[in-house]
């Protein structure tokens, strides 16, 4: 899987880009705030609708905002698969309301010229990023964790993207269901309990996946962290669910320990039956704070490295290489899913790397389909790497081929 055609009009501090883009690797090169990480951004963005850096009102470029009636964004791409041309267009529009009122935000999603939804992109172009701030999986909240893992799995399963999404909207009618107990000491029994079944069919799929995905990507980061090692550390990917849907056995989490716990095998039914009978056991406390305590919106999962908790104890070294695993993990991962290899996007991640790591990756990229890299300095890049690839300087916007 490669894009053959990208253009940008309007998007971040490009009001127009429009160009070919070649397979194997390119080196966007230039100085700081010139545009190079926005070239991945819209990449990114088609794949998944989101951004990584900011919400999709910051993608619209601020200078057409100024006497224009009409504001708007879009990204227009040809992807090429073994199969097939697809053909993307995604617009952001800003609708006026009303005087003294914020403009409304429109999302359009083209496939091949047709209107779709956010859940359609699934599988349409595939992409992993590797950013400076991943070590926020290993350092940062689970929710971070979280983000990762579901925008990781709705590239490839439609079914998770549309669970995910129903579940957040029965999750806030269950706490609002909830909350009127506070505030009326009353609850509406049949209310609540049409809110469980739903919470616990939708919330047992995304609690398999979740687990299956994790346990797919571990057969793939812990040889890749084992040879990055050197053979020195074994890694593991643990998973702890809100709701266990097996009953663990004791471990020495307060020393930063862990051992395996397989979930995967369990069927959603199995899961939803379980976790209907939990809620049943927290349903007094949910009432007192008026929040569901029981499902995967409180999920989490840990870096484990020989035992050892990375959050915890991992040094910054551990950790990027941990991340490293697990990216590359998630290139072969999401190929086996798909039967296409996604496209690799790296945003100035070689000067985070020590020398050994970074020909390590770019050993990595230089069998990838496509790859698109940023950097203000090519002598990161080893001769070889950079004769193979193609070079391009970005400054205030412009793209120029370098030879």
């Amino acid at each position: 899987m490669f894009i053959r055609y990208l253009s940008l009009t309007n998007f971040r501090n490009y009001r127009r880009f429009e160009s070919p883009l070649p397979t194997g690797p390119l080196i966007l090169v230039g100085r700081n705030a010139q545009g190079k990480t926005s070239v991945l951004e819209a990449i990114y963005y088609l794949a998944t609708a989101t951004s990584p850096h900011g919400t999709d009102r910051q993608l619209i470029n601020w200078l057409s905002m100024r006497n224009n009636p009409q504001v708007f964004m879009k990204i227009v791409a040809e992807v090429q698969t073994a199969q097939e041309i697809r053909k993307l267009d995604i617009r952001l529009e800003l609708l006026p309301t009303g005087p003294g009122r914020e403009p409304r935000l429109r999302k359009t999603i083209l496939i091949n010229g047709l209107k779709k939804k956010v859940a359609d992109l699934s599988g349409v172009v595939n992409v992993v990023l590797f950013l400076p701030q991943d070590m926020r999986l290993i350092e940062g909240a689970p929710s971070d964790r979280r983000r990762y893992l579901d925008i990781t799995i709705c590239q490839v399963d439609r079914e998770y993207y549309t669970a995910l999404a129903e579940y957040q909207k029965v999750l806030s009618q269950r706490n609002a269901t909830l909350k009127s107990f506070q505030e009326k000491r009353r609850v509406d029994e049949a209310m609540l309990a049409f809110w469980d079944d739903s919470l616990c069919t939708l919330g047992a799929k995304i609690i398999a996946r979740r687990a299956r995905a994790l346990e797919e990507l571990e057969l793939y980061a812990s040889p890749a962290h084992h040879k990055l090692t050197d053979g020195a550390e074994h890694l593991r990917l643990s998973y702890r669910p809100a709701y266990d849907p097996i009953a663990e056995q004791p471990t020495q989490l307060g020393f930063g320990m862990d051992v395996p716990t397989q979930r995967a095998r369990l069927s959603e039914k199995e899961i939803a039956a379980g976790m209907a009978a939990r809620l049943k056991q927290t349903r007094h406390e949910e009432m007192q704070r008026g929040l569901t305590l029981i499902g995967p919106h409180r999920d989490e999962y840990r870096f484990v490295a020989s035992g050892v908790d990375l959050g915890i104890y991992g040094s910054r070294g551990q950790g990027r290489t941990a991340i490293l695993a697990m990216k590359l993990a998630e290139m072969r991962w999401m190929q086996d899913r798909t039967g296409e290899a996604p496209i690799l996007l790296l945003d100035e991640v070689l000067a985070e790397l020590d020398p050994i790591r970074r020909r390590d990756l770019l050993n990595h990229v230089t069998g990838v389909e496509q790859s698109l890299m940023t950097t203000t300095d090519l002598r990161l890049f080893e001769d070889d790497f950079r004769t193979a690839s193609q070079a391009w300087e970005v400054s205030e916007g412009v793209v120029t081929p370098i030879d």
